[in-house]
């Protein structure tokens, strides 16, 4: 608007003029987006997704002004504002597409990939995605249902036995699971997906659809194949933007409650001796492994390896500021720290204890699902106050539930909704003890 108002001038028809470039630049540029933007799994040179935007706005803003010159043909342009429009487009459109390229690429490595299907047409499946040229996925091993078949691939392992293929899938820790099958083998599709049910691997189906096709034309290109998730991480295609609210909100958090802090770290290191933050093992994304911290509340005391007891209302190890903490869940500030780390988010799952994972994960539908994407230090769950002790299956099983809710229905809105119900509410909870 500003570059507008130097470009078109501030008299009684600006308005009209404003209204007139910012629809043509608007309309200008979603016109084109599309001849540049390709599919998410192609490789698109740097330049190509860099300079072409840039190119396209200064189009757009030069379209802008033929059209108000068009409007009124006594109008006369500014060069010199339409040439700092340009530059000042020019640096805003390719510093911005800079950051999100390199971000984008820092994220981006070669998934393993193992293949299910059936005989030679599966064999020649694996054989095009390894002769790709620059692969985003790399085939580590093939299952054939047909053990008749002699369908090989040199270099990729291959299996007929269910038992030897989940273990090499597992020692390998292979990213996904690949179900090339027709249609109608519904009975190996329910089989493989019931022996990965525990396993954080995205599965997908590409179905082998040549008996139901009605006409036999040129191959497509592979990275424009039909793939249907069946069980995927979900955020993929937002992790950038969740990812970049996470860091600005934990970073002005840190910040602006950093006295806060230093109080209840005094608090606690004045009222009770030992440190003033606890440290545990909990899983992250992917199940990897991090170290969680909180402000400690409990005073020093022995526990036995590989056992976790859970606090519980009016607890004698809790300490008198620990009560506090507790109650109005303080404790868990030092978490923005992990959150800075790239280890949790502001909003996700909460990470239980490894040793309630092991417990409730046999025994809870879809447990290990909550760890596709980074835990939270607040939640679906939690706002609905599905918090504080899990005594029960029943309560484990609700809360699950609720973090599955959050993974199939994100958006940043219902993430801005999870937060802004945290404050107005505040972190105080009958359940927080």
């Amino acid at each position: 608007m500003l570059a507008t108002h130097h470009l078109y001038g501030d008299s009684a028809s600006s308005a009209h003029d404003n209204a007139v470039a910012i629809f043509t630049i608007a309309f200008g540029w979603s016109a084109q987006s599309g001849s540049y933007v390709k599919h998410p799994a192609r490789r698109v040179s740097a330049a190509r997704t860099v300079l072409m935007p840039a190119f396209c706005w200064v189009l757009c803003e030069g379209a802008a002004v033929c059209i108000v010159k068009w409007l009124h043909i006594h109008y006369a342009p500014s060069m010199e504002s339409f040439a700092f429009l340009a530059e000042l487009t020019v640096t805003s459109v390719i510093l911005w597409r800079v950051v999100y390229h390199i971000a984008r690429a820092r994220r981006t490595r070669v998934a393993t990939v193992a293949i299910v299907g059936r005989g030679e047409r599966c064999a020649n499946f694996v054989r095009r995605l390894t002769a790709m040229q620059e692969p985003t996925y790399n085939v580590n091993a093939h299952f054939d249902v047909d053990s008749r078949s002699g369908a090989n691939v040199p270099g990729v392992p291959l299996f007929h036995e269910m038992e030897a293929f989940a273990a090499h899938v597992r020692a390998n820790r292979i990213d996904e699971l690949w179900l090339a099958l027709p249609l109608t083998d519904e009975s190996t599709l329910l089989r493989f997906l019931e022996a990965f049910r525990n396993d954080l691997i995205n599965i997908r189906f590409v179905p082998d659809v040549r008996q139901v096709a009605r006409f036999h034309g040129e191959q497509a290109a592979l990275d424009e194949a039909v793939a249907i998730d069946l069980v995927a991480a979900p955020l993929t295609a937002s992790v950038l933007s969740k990812t970049l609210f996470d860091f600005v909100f934990a970073a002005c958090a840190v910040i602006v409650g950093s006295p806060l802090l230093f109080a209840i770290a005094l608090a606690i290191r004045v009222s009770s001796p030992g440190p003033v933050f606890f440290r545990q093992q909990r899983r992250g994304a992917n199940g990897e492994p991090f170290q969680i911290y909180k402000f400690r509340t409990m005073h020093l005391h022995a526990r036995n390896e590989g056992e976790v007891v859970q606090a519980t209302r009016d607890d004698p190890r809790v300490t008198h500021v620990g009560a506090f903490l507790r109650r109005t869940s303080l404790d868990e500030l030092p978490q923005f720290f992990n959150v800075l780390r790239g280890e949790m988010s502001v909003v996700g799952p909460r990470p239980h204890a490894i040793e309630h994972d092991a417990l409730y994960q046999p025994v809870v539908d879809d447990y290990i699902h909550r760890y596709r994407i980074k835990p939270g230090i607040t939640g679906w769950a939690q706002i609905n106050g599905l918090r504080g002790e899990t005594d029960s299956l029943d309560k484990m099983q609700r809360r699950v539930e609720a973090d599955l809710y959050y993974l199939s229905n994100w958006s940043f809105a219902l993430d801005m909704r999870i937060v802004l119900t945290t404050i107005v509410r505040g972190f105080v909870h009958r359940n927080a003890y």
